[in-house]
């Protein structure tokens, strides 16, 4: 939810509007359903999370949000509210997100695009990786979650969407076709963003990353949120950049970004001197655990690091240098090209014969 903060007190007050209208008017009045994913428990009460976040909004933020404008899947209004110390209870486990799929992908496709049965000692230890990864919040699984049962039911969902699937699909969900075409497309890349994942989830790195902040939501990669919050932890160590950014002006290079030549201390005189973000260029899939090279590191702005994250495959700044160039020049392009038209507009009214007078016919005199 990315509309506005929302505080414990906002929660508050939107339960104490719950219990005056009652539980069914308090959702017909906002137009939310009652809740099938979580609920809030206060003083011994349920309550449907969603509409309480979306409602609290209202205290917060001058309105009430509507069901549509929750994003982020059925958890995500109650790990925001989890966040504000409230407790939640899963009526159901949480939505499987993209590292699970991989996970679950990947073990499909080493079975041959054939499903898996609860008993197979690989979903077994799929089950288990699966409970132990940093996602989902304790207080938003139920006794249920990434169980083998579960496990195996997700190969079935994706295995039955395969191309070569002879009967009628399960009823999976899109991310499952998405997540699976990928390994269709480019399957050596995807077990290896699996292994990558395993590994982690095996040593324990992930445990201690940050949790991902909620402004990087639209940041995209096919990879999974695992990977893609360790490349973000990296290109935030502070050290890294600074023996980037030496090395740069040791060459006596400008703090300029590789891919716009935006140049900060320029545009902003000493505010902007010495600033700059750093980017890991080295694709997910292939980061691994070694050092980190200086030249796996680019100086960019902020503008492109956005621009670079928001859309997978990302580009890389040399991609971005040629997009920026080239709308650069086509810009330039444009301004000549009209005023060459322009030029051949007044060429040609001027070369174009005066049109004659006619006589005056009927004037005094005659």
């Amino acid at each position: 939810m990315r509309k506005g903060v929302i505080s414990r007190n906002g929660i508050l007050k939107a339960i104490a509007e719950y219990d005056e209208l009652g539980r069914d008017r308090f959702l017909s009045e906002y137009g939310y359903r009652p809740a099938t994913g979580y609920i809030l428990i206060h003083e011994g009460r349920e309550y449907d999370s969603k509409a309480v976040a979306g409602v609290a909004h209202k205290f917060d933020q001058g309105r009430a949000l509507r069901p549509d404008e929750l994003i982020g899947g059925r958890s995500h209004a109650a790990r925001w509210l989890a966040q504000l110390g409230f407790l939640i209870r899963a009526k159901r486990s949480p939505d499987w997100t993209r590292d699970e799929i991989i996970l679950a992908c990947d073990l499909a496709m080493t079975n041959g695009w054939k499903r898996l049965e609860f008993d197979d000692p690989r979903v077994i230890e799929l089950s288990a990786l699966l409970q132990g990864m940093p996602i989902h919040p304790e207080e938003l699984r139920n006794e249920l979650f990434r169980n083998p049962n579960g496990v195996a039911r997700k190969t079935v969902d994706i295995t039955s969407r395969h191309p070569d699937y002879p009967g009628k699909p399960t009823n999976g969900n899109a991310l499952d076709v998405e997540v699976m075409n990928d390994f269709l497309t480019r399957p050596a890349d995807m077990a290896e963003v699996a292994k990558r994942i395993r590994s982690g989830l095996t040593t324990g790195e992930f445990a201690d990353l940050p949790p991902e902040a909620e402004e990087e939501d639209d940041y995209s990669a096919p990879e999974g949120r695992l990977l893609l919050r360790r490349h973000r932890t990296r290109e935030r160590d502070k050290r890294l950049r600074k023996r980037k950014i030496d090395a740069v002006l040791r060459q006596g290079r400008r703090l300029a970004c590789e891919a716009c030549d935006f140049d900060f201390e320029e545009a902003y005189g000493d505010r902007g001197r010495g600033y700059i973000e750093c980017h890991h260029i080295v694709p997910l899939h292939e980061a691994g655990e070694g050092r980190t090279k200086l030249s796996d590191l680019a100086l960019i702005c902020a503008n492109c690091h956005r621009m670079i994250h928001r859309r997978a495959p990302w580009p890389t700044p040399k991609d971005l240098r040629s997009i920026v160039k080239s709308r650069q020049q086509n810009r330039a392009r444009i301004p000549s090209q009209q005023a060459g038209e322009a030029v051949q507009s007044a060429l040609s009214s001027q070369s174009r014969p005066s049109k004659p007078v006619p006589d005056r016919v009927g004037s005094r005199g005659e």
